[in-house]
């Protein structure tokens, strides 16, 4: 976490930034004097938000946290993360309350960027699928035909799609002069109107630029952040989630991790490790004129370092849509439902003018399809149960997944695995 200080009268102002969040706060204090005294009170204020909001931070809660109990063995991190190499940065704006006034606010939205390799310019070969097509994922035409992705993955609100992709471009060509590997990027979107200003166009260039220049490896925040920040999913605050799966060393030991931004689906259709939570909680519906349905969309990030070729890697994005139905999801009509997936591993070695491939056969993918579908669920659900209350403009107001009541849920249905 870091915070920039501005001495501006008749206020104190600073804005806090992490890898995940920003947010403008300002102090009204009086003009004069200006004393020591009154800068320490100011730094002390700071302080304090800083730590409260970095052990909110620590503290949120995840799925197996909560004793739901999923199939298959996650990673050190249960991220994306654990496929060596990829890297997530992240950018949160959550600005003003009350009414809408277009271009002003209330603000909740952000970015969510994937880097498959990190900061490198090196392309990845990719897959995509399009399980339902009402969204956009921009650079598809070009990665179904040459099988990469060339460079990051950036996800947003639907009115940013624009500005990020153009931002992505400036990005590549800034930290690889004379490179041809930016031209085409990969931008997806969900909508984030119900809670966000998306007209007034709140995501800035320099958000994600931002986003990507703060990516890193190791743990991945969840729910209200980035990308997913104004996003909902069954009816309850949801956002970016995320998991992983690490094979058996009789097939391979390889790595498959997902990284979602939902803000799709009903809450009767939610279900959680089987058991039909949506209709055990029918309160807590969102506040909210008109009562959203089953619109919007979930995007859907595949990543691993399984050596795969394009057309394997599509088969790999094509099972994510089966995680998306073991936690209750049709796909309606109007949703977005978009997935990608991409492998680490080098891809090929260069003689001469060949380049030389080797992959995971088809007969031998099996596990990593499993791990793909279970991984998928385990990050819906990590979306939600990450995802606080929120509230954004007029008043419209998503809330929490309750974790007390999913817990007794579980436990009613004999599913609640052992927690302290």
């Amino acid at each position: 976490m870091r915070a920039r200080l501005h001495i501006r009268s008749p206020y104190l102002s600073w804005r806090l930034r992490s890898r995940s969040f920003s947010m403008p706060i300002r102090l009204r204090v009086p003009r004069q004097p200006r004393t020591q005294s009154t800068i320490f009170f100011a730094v002390a204020t700071l302080l304090l938000l800083l730590g409260a909001m970095e052990a909110t931070a620590a503290n949120r809660h995840r799925a197996r946290d909560l004793g739901v109990p999923f199939d298959g063995a996650p990673g050190p991190l249960n991220a994306i993360t654990d496929v060596v190499g990829v890297e997530v940065g992240q950018v949160t704006l959550v600005v003003g309350e009350g009414s809408l006034v277009v271009g002003q606010g209330p603000v909740r939205t952000g970015v969510t960027a994937i880097l498959p390799r990190g900061k490198h310019d090196e392309p990845v070969p990719a897959g995509w699928f399009s399980l339902n097509g009402n969204g956009e994922m921009t650079g598809t035409a070009w990665l179904e035909e040459s099988g990469f992705l060339e460079g990051p993955i950036l996800l947003t609100n639907t009115h940013s799609v624009g500005v990020v992709r153009d931002a992505v471009v400036e990005w590549g060509n800034r930290r690889f002069p004379g490179t041809d590997t930016f031209s085409l990027p990969v931008v997806a979107e969900t909508w984030d109107g119900y809670l966000n200003d998306i007209n007034g166009f709140h995501v800035t260039k320099e958000h994600a630029l931002r986003a990507l220049d703060t990516a890193r490896s190791g743990p991945v925040e969840e729910g209200s952040v980035g990308g997913g920040t104004g996003m909902r999913a069954h009816g309850f605050k949801a956002g970016i989630g995320t998991s992983s799966r690490k094979l058996g060393a009789t097939d391979g030991a390889y790595i498959v991790g997902v990284l979602v931004q939902a803000n799709c689906c009903t809450r009767e259709e939610l279900r959680i490790a089987g058991v039909p939570v949506g209709r055990e909680i029918p309160d807590l519906q969102p506040v909210v004129q008109p009562q959203p349905g089953a619109t919007s969309s979930i995007i859907i990030v595949v990543a691993t370092d399984a050596p795969l070729l394009p057309h394997q890697l599509k088969r790999l994005a094509r099972r994510a849509a089966l995680g998306l139905a073991r936690d209750g999801s049709t796909s309606a009509n109007t949703s977005g439902d978009l997935f990608v997936a991409f492998s680490t591993a080098q891809p090929a070695k260069n003689v001469g003018r060949v380049d030389l491939w080797s992959a995971v056969p088809n007969d031998s993918m099996n596990p990593l399809f499993t791990a793909t579908v279970q991984a998928t669920e385990e990050a819906i659900v990590n979306a939600l149960v990450a995802a606080d209350t929120m509230t954004g403009i007029n008043g419209n107001t998503f809330y929490a997944l309750p974790h007390d009541r999913l817990k007794q849920i579980l436990a009613k249905y004999g599913r609640l695995a052992g927690v302290p």
